[in-house]
C-alpha cells in the first residue's frame, strides 16, 4: 500500500526478495502537468508493469473495500506513504498486522512531511524505521531503525533517494524476522514527540529578513519539490523563481540585496547571505547560477520584491 516513488522502491524490493504480492493499493489517477490529464502514481504504473493486481479506492472505509480487502487472506500489509488512515477494521485484517516505513526518527517527525521538516529545522541526523502500525499517527511500536546523517547541503531530495533504499532494505529485514518470529517491537519514547505538518504553499515563499541558516534550510528542505521560491523583477515582469541548491556565505547588505550577480548569485539575508547555485525560472528548466544571470538582466544592489 503505498502512492510515491518513495513507496515503489519498497515494493521492488519485496519483488526482489521473492515476496507474493496479493494485490497492491495505491492512491487514484490525479490530473497533472500542463493539460492536466489523469497521471497514475509511480507505485500504480510500476504495479501494471509487473502485472501486479492494483486497487485504487478513495477510501477504506466501505463494507465493499474492507470485505475486498480481508478476501486478500493477506499474512501482512506493508504500507509505505499511502496516503489513506488505515481504519482499524484495515488493521486487524492481516494475520500478522500491517508494518510500516517511515522517515524519521520517530518520535520527532511524526506525519506527513518527515524529511522536509527535520531538514527545514536543521536537524544533522534523522532515521528511517519500520513500525508496527496501530490506529494512532506514526505512533506504533518500533521494529527496526537506522540513523541516517543530514549533510550540511543536503536536499530533500537527496535525503529521499537514501532513505528509499535504506527502508526498502530494513522492510524486507523486518519480513524476515518476522517469519523466524524474531522480530521485537519497541514502543515510542514519550518525550519528544513533534508532528511534521503537511507543507502549504505559502511556506513555501522566501522571507530573507529571516537569517542565512533558515534561508538555507528552507531551499534544501522543499528542493526539488515544491521548491523554495522568491519574486524579482526581470525586464517589465515580476517573476517567480525557485531556489533549488544553495550554501552559507560571508556577506552582509539589507535583506533581499543581492550582492553578487557575474557567475554567482548571492543574496543577504537578515543575518549573513546565501549563494543561490541551481534555480529555475517559471516555465523553464532548472539551470545552475551562471546560466539564469546570462539570461537575464541582473545587477548587484538589486532588492528582490516581497522579502
Amino acid at each position: 500500500m503505498g502512492t510515491p516513488e518513495f513507496a515503489k522502491t519498497t515494493l521492488a524490493e519485496l519483488i526482489g526478495a521473492g515476496h507474493e504480492i496479493a494485490a497492491v493499493y495505491s492512491q487514484p489517477p490525479r490530473p497533472a502537468g500542463r493539460g492536466m490529464a489523469e497521471r497514475p502514481s509511480p507505485v500504480h504504473a510500476f504495479a501494471e508493469q509487473q502485472g501486479l493486481e492494483l486497487r485504487h479506492p478513495k477510501s477504506l472505509k466501505s463494507d465493499d473495500e474492507l470485505a475486498g480487502f480481508r478476501a486478500l487472506n493477506a499474512d501482512v500489509a506493508v504500507v509505505v506513504a499511502y496516503g489513506l488512515l488505515l481504519p482499524r477494521a484495515v488493521l486487524e485484517a492481516p494475520r500478522e498486522g500491517c508494518f510500516n516505513v517511515h522517515g524519521s526518527k520517530l518520535p520527532r517527525w511524526r506525519g506527513a512531511a518527515p524529511l522536509q521538516r527535520a531538514i527545514m529545522a536543521g536537524d544533522a541526523h534523522t532515521a528511517v524505521m519500520v513500525m508496527r502500525m496501530d490506529e494512532g499517527l506514526d505512533t506504533g511500536p518500533v521494529c527496526l531503525a537506522e540513523r541516517i546523517e543530514i549533510g550540511p547541503e543536503m536536499t530533500a531530495g537527496e535525503l529521499h533517494d537514501v532513505m528509499a533504499g535504506i527502508g526498502a532494505g530494513l522492510m524486507v529485514r523486518a519480513l524476515a524476522a518476522l517469519e523466524r518470529g524474531s522480530l521485537v517491537a519497541t514502543p515510542q519514547r514519550k518525550e519528544g514527540v513533534t508532528y511534521a505538518s503537511k507543507i502549504g504553499k505559502a511556506e513555501a515563499r522566501i522571507d530573507f529578513t529571516h537569517p542565512a541558516r533558515k534561508v538555507h534550510n528552507k531551499i534544501r528542505g522543499l528542493s526539488p519539490f515544491p521548491g523554495a521560491w522568491f519574486e524579482i523583477e526581470l525586464g517589465s515582469k515580476r517573476e517567480r523563481v525557485k531556489a533549488l541548491k544553495s550554501r552559507l556565505v560571508d556577506g552582509s547588505g539589507a535583506p533581499g540585496e543581492i550582492l553578487t550577480a557575474d557567475e554567482t548569485l548571492q543574496i543577504a539575508c537578515g543575518e549573513g547571505a546565501v549563494e543561490l547555485s541551481r534555480v529555475q525560472r517559471a516555465g523553464k528548466k532548472a539551470c545552475g547560477a551562471a546560466e539564469f544571470l546570462r539570461g537575464c538582466k541582473i545587477t548587484a544592489g538589486t532588492r528582490l520584491t516581497d522579502i
